[in-house]
């Protein structure tokens, strides 16, 4: 069985503290009896998640954590002893990060972007902000124009840190930026370009004309929300188009000719119609 993972396991005993649980190479790990399901029967077969406990013994849990072993995760600090730092993961047992693998000191009530991992001298799961330590752009598992799942990691004087399918650092420049991210924000995006180094900029929007199709829709749905009428046109500033769409102007007005050229849309000195209102 994997500590800070989800392990199927079967029943084997029960006791007066719960019921045993045993994998395929004979460990045994006890299911306290406040997750022990109301109906059972041995050696049927239960998804848990097994940590250590406060006396650094395996248990398990039918509780999911917010992180498991090699995640990412916002999380909130609960408190700040002389050891470390203590984060509520969603466990009886709170997570523990040492003062050694924080970027900036916690403190009680923030909220931290950390990654959990087995501390190989203590054999504990662990967490740390340092989160840079544990991408690797070395060996790049995407390519340019690929969808990938991010996670805001932290801001720099150019644009958003994100970590990328949970393996790559990545970057989106502030002008390619149209609405309000935060750290620990999982989003969807694009590899815009692979520059040397292996360093990837990032983009919300899809590339070319991989992007029309998906705004088009995105303003057909407003106009179809607003009985037909946006009061944007290909001459509209770029804040208002990012205020009410964000998306840049340039990707708007692909969107827009478009939709035009399908005969879809009307547009007026006023703003943009539906054809068929």
């Amino acid at each position: 069985m994997e500590l800070g993972q989800i392990n199927t396991l079967e029943i084997l005993r029960e006791t007066d503290h719960g019921v045993y649980l045993i994998d395929a190479n004979d460990e045994e790990v006890l299911l306290p009896n406040r997750y022990v399901p109301s109906e059972f029967k041995i050696w049927d077969k239960i998804d848990v998640f097994v940590y250590l406990d406060n006396e650094e013994r395996p248990v398990a849990t039918t509780d999911i954590p917010y992180i498991k072993r090699g995640e990412f995760a916002l999380l909130r600090c609960n408190q700040v002893t002389d050891f470390g730092a203590f984060l509520d993961w969603g466990l009886v047992k709170e997570l523990f990060c040492p003062f050694k693998e924080q970027a900036f000191k916690m403190k009680p009530g923030g909220w931290y972007l950390v990654h959990c991992y087995l501390d190989e001298k203590t054999e504990r799961l662990v967490a740390s902000s340092k989160t840079n330590r544990f991408l690797d752009n070395k060996e790049l598992t995407v390519d340019q124009f690929d969808e990938v799942d991010l996670i805001v990691s932290h801001p720099s004087d150019i644009g958003w840190n994100v970590i990328v399918n949970k393996k790559h650092s990545g970057l989106i420049y502030k002008d390619n930026i149209f609405k309000d991210i935060s750290v620990g924000d999982t989003l969807k995006g694009v590899v815009k370009k692979i520059r040397p180094g292996n360093k990837l900029d990032i983009s919300l929007e899809k590339i070319g004309f991989r992007n029309i199709e998906p705004n088009a829709q995105k303003i057909l749905k407003e106009l179809e929300d607003n009985s037909g009428f946006l009061e944007l046109t290909d001459k509209s500033a770029p804040e208002a188009i990012k205020s009410r769409l964000e998306m840049s102007k340039k990707s708007f007005k692909k969107a827009l000719g478009n939709l035009y050229k399908q005969r879809l849309i009307d547009i007026t000195p006023e703003g943009t119609f539906l054809t068929n209102r």
